[in-house]
C-alpha cells in the first residue's frame, strides 16, 4: 500500500528534502493530472499555485507582443515551476506551459511561502533551482542564436526523453516548431533526415529515440552542458 506521501516523492527535489522540512510541505499539497497544451501561468499572471513535478514536462515560454513565443526553459520531476512564490507574491514573467502530460504535486502559493519563511532548506530549494532556470535560459538563448537548426532539435528532443524519462515522445510538428522557434517546414526537414539516417522515427506526432548516441553526436554542446550543470545543482 503506497503511503500518502508517496507520489509527492516521485518529484526530485521533494524527495531530497529532509523528511522534517518535507512534512511542512505535504499536508498542503494535492496531486493533479494536467493534460497537454494546459496552461499552468500566462505570461503576467500572479503564481497562485506551486508545481512539482513527478512525471511529464513542463515549457517555459517567452511570448513576444505579435503573440509568438519560443521555449526557454523545461521543467520535469527534477524541478519545480513558480517556486519564486516562496519569496512574496510573484507575477510570473513567462507563459508555463505543459509540453508533455504530467502529474505534479500543487501547493497554494501562500502555504508555500509560510514553509519558506519556516524552513532554510525549502527557501534554499526556491532560490537554486531559479538557478537553474536561469541557466537554462542563457544557454537556450545561445543556442537558438549560435547553432543550426537540426542541431537544436536534437538537444531539444533529448531533453524531452529525460524528462519523460522514455524514449518516446509525443509531439506535434507545431509544437515543435514554436519550442525552436522556426517554420515548420523546418522541423519536417530535420525529422525526415533524421528519420533516414536511423536516429529517430517520426509518424503522426510520436517520435522514438532509435539510436540515443548518435542522438548525442547530432546535438550541440548545450545538451551536455545544461545536464553538467542541472547535476551540481539539484
Amino acid at each position: 500500500m503506497h503511503s500518502p506521501t508517496s507520489g509527492h516523492l516521485d518529484n526530485k527535489l521533494l524527495a531530497a528534502l529532509p523528511r522534517g522540512q518535507f512534512n511542512l510541505l505535504a499536508p498542503h499539497m494535492t496531486v493533479v493530472m494536467l493534460a497537454q497544451g494546459a496552461v499552468a501561468y500566462e505570461t503576467g499572471d500572479e503564481a497562485d499555485y506551486v508545481y512539482f513535478p513527478h512525471n511529464g514536462m513542463f515549457s517555459l515560454l517567452a511570448v513576444m507582443r505579435d503573440g509568438k513565443a519560443i521555449e526557454t526553459a523545461t521543467v520535469g520531476r527534477e524541478g519545480v515551476v513558480g517556486a519564486m512564490a516562496g519569496l512574496g507574491l510573484y507575477r510570473s514573467l513567462v507563459r508555463v506551459v505543459v509540453q508533455l502530460p504530467l502529474t505534479a504535486s500543487k501547493i497554494a502559493s501562500p502555504q508555500f511561502r509560510k514553509a519558506v519563511a519556516a524552513s532554510v532548506p525549502i527557501r534554499d530549494l526556491a532560490i537554486m533551482y531559479n538557478e537553474v532556470l536561469l541557466t537554462q535560459a542563457r544557454v537556450t538563448a545561445a543556442c537558438n542564436a549560435l547553432h543550426p537548426v537540426e542541431a537544436r532539435f536534437c538537444r531539444w528532443l533529448l531533453q524531452s526523453a529525460d524528462r519523460a524519462a522514455s524514449d518516446t515522445v509525443t509531439l506535434t510538428q507545431e509544437l515543435l516548431a514554436e519550442m525552436l522557434g522556426v517554420r515548420r517546414t523546418s522541423v519536417t526537414e530535420v525529422a525526415g533526415k533524421l528519420q533516414n539516417e536511423g536516429v529517430i522515427t517520426y509518424s503522426r506526432g510520436i517520435i522514438r529515440i532509435l539510436d540515443r548516441p548518435g542522438l548525442e553526436r547530432l546535438s550541440c554542446e548545450c545538451y551536455q552542458t545544461l545536464v553538467e550543470h542541472e547535476a551540481t545543482l539539484t
